[in-house]
């Protein structure tokens, strides 16, 4: 499959098999994983945390006169992976149907990258502890604290030591056609046929993957804790400068669970249909808006990633292109329910991969969503409480109307998400490690759906997107 960055730093990632080590997961940041930087962690169930850079260096925020950690830097790294596979073959599938389908797979990948490891040493950390912050707080610390977010600082990055050309290219073939006995005249049939090149330049200094450890500031000092899985908040008392004597308690924010999330895809459902409830409710106008801005945005990870770093930060200032209509729509009456739903939805597609986003324009396109959202919601149901792997039946009434290039399109997100999807075989099986994606594919779907329907019609009143 195509070697994206957000790939490739996950393959390093498995590849060094340490402890506590995160992938960075849009190129366009990649340069701001660097020692002392900090990030602020975005959380969200059932999406997985995101860590995002504010664009400050721990240095900058505290005391100025203090000796400045000496790092440490391992022996270059060298990563590499290569491989082709053809694939073809005809089968019939009569366990869910009667017909048969050929297909045709062909791909070549392959990379290499020099990555380098430079630390802080715990000693070398001590130097930092308990240092008094800078007099004037900068706006992310004032924000953070309101929000009560977590901080933390990168205390060792794995660094691309040269610039850096990665390509791929894939040709898939699918063909024939299915009949479904249980469904008068229904019918999956059709050929198709997709050639792609891939390409993606990685330069020098680049970050494919860090290690963190929280921040904690109290009475205007700075104490970086030993393990990052620490449940200690960074700010353990609001405190709003300015108003002396005036605090609060410690409030976990809106949303944030710290008890055991709950193994119940009733839970999802009900918090996505909420959600999709909420977003029913706002104009079409608006909805339109954002969704005629998101959708050519879904081919361009950076740019996505850049608007969600944008919204967790609340800075809704200027941005080119689509995300700026979209910005343009947030500050119009203080859009704060939109706000936060358009990022929840920008929550959701990070956890995709880019393939995922460009058969997710193709599946809006051609009006695949409705089917591919109760598809997924069919393998979710059963699976989603099951740690282990299982296999399960693709339901026939679901696949009958996918036909063509809407099954190629529909198995391509399947398989993404880590489910072993085959045409010769009827049963694919359930992986845990599918869970995250699979129930992200659920949300994006979802919403997307939500905004067709607000686009597609004009009549006010609750859209049947509610009932998921």
């Amino acid at each position: 499959m195509p070697y994206s960055f957000d790939r490739i730093c996950k393959d390093v990632v498995k590849k060094l098999q340490g402890k506590d080590l995160y992938s960075v997961k849009s190129l366009s940041e990649a340069m701001k994983f660097h020692q002392f930087e900090i990030l602020l962690t975005s959380w969200s169930w059932p999406w997985n945390t995101e860590d995002i850079p504010v664009g400050y260096s721990l240095l900058q925020i505290l005391e100025p006169k203090f000796p400045i950690p000496e790092t440490e830097v391992l022996p270059t790294m060298t990563f590499t992976s290569n491989g082709s596979m053809e694939m073809k073959g005809s089968a019939g599938v009569h366990a869910i149907a009667e017909g048969s389908v050929s297909a045709g797979h062909g791909h070549s990948s392959g990379y290499s990258i020099e990555v380098q490891c430079t630390s802080i040493p715990a000693s070398q950390l001590d130097i930092l502890q308990n240092r008094k912050l800078v007099e004037k707080e900068p706006p992310f610390m004032t924000h953070c604290r309101i929000k009560n977010k977590n901080l933390y600082v990168v205390t060792e990055a794995y660094v691309v030591t040269r610039d850096t050309e990665l390509g791929d290219s894939s040709t898939e073939d699918l063909s024939g056609q299915v009949l479904i006995p249980q469904m008068t005249k229904a019918q999956v049939q059709g050929c198709w046929q997709r050639k792609t090149k891939n390409s993606v330049s990685i330069p020098k200094g680049a970050v494919v993957a860090y290690k963190k450890k929280k921040l904690v500031f109290e009475d205007d000092t700075c104490a970086i804790l030993p393990f990052d899985n620490s449940k200690e908040k960074t700010f353990p008392v609001l405190k709003y400068r300015g108003l002396a004597g005036s605090l609060l308690n410690d409030i976990s924010p809106i949303g944030r669970l710290d008890e055991p999330l709950p193994n119940d895809f009733q839970y999802l459902q009900n918090e996505i249909s909420e959600k999709t409830g909420l977003l029913a409710m706002l104009s079409k106008d608006v909805q339109h808006a954002v969704f005629s801005s998101l959708l050519p945005m879904l081919g361009d990870r950076d740019t996505l990633y850049d608007l969600m770093i944008m919204l967790e930060l609340d800075q809704l200032g200027h941005m080119d292109g689509p995300g700026g209509v979209i910005l343009y729509e947030l500050r119009k009456d203080s859009q704060d329910i939109l706000k936060d739903l358009i990022l929840y939805l920008l929550q959701a597609l990070m956890v995709l991969s880019d393939i995922q986003l460009s058969l997710l324009a193709q599946s809006v396109e051609k009006r695949l969503l409705l089917h591919q959202r109760e598809l997924v919601k069919s393998i979710l149901q059963p699976n989603f409480k099951y740690p282990w792997n299982i296999p399960f039946t693709l339901q026939p009434q679901l696949l009958a109307p996918l036909q063509g290039e809407g099954l190629a399109i529909t198995y391509g997100l399947l398989s993404e998400c880590g489910l072993q999807m085959e045409l010769k075989n009827p049963r694919p099986t359930w992986d845990l490690e599918a869970k995250m994606p699979m129930s992200a594919l659920y949300g994006s779907l979802s919403f997307l759906q939500q905004f067709v329907e607000a686009k597609s019609f004009s009549e006010p009143g609750p859209s049947p997107a509610r009932c998921i």
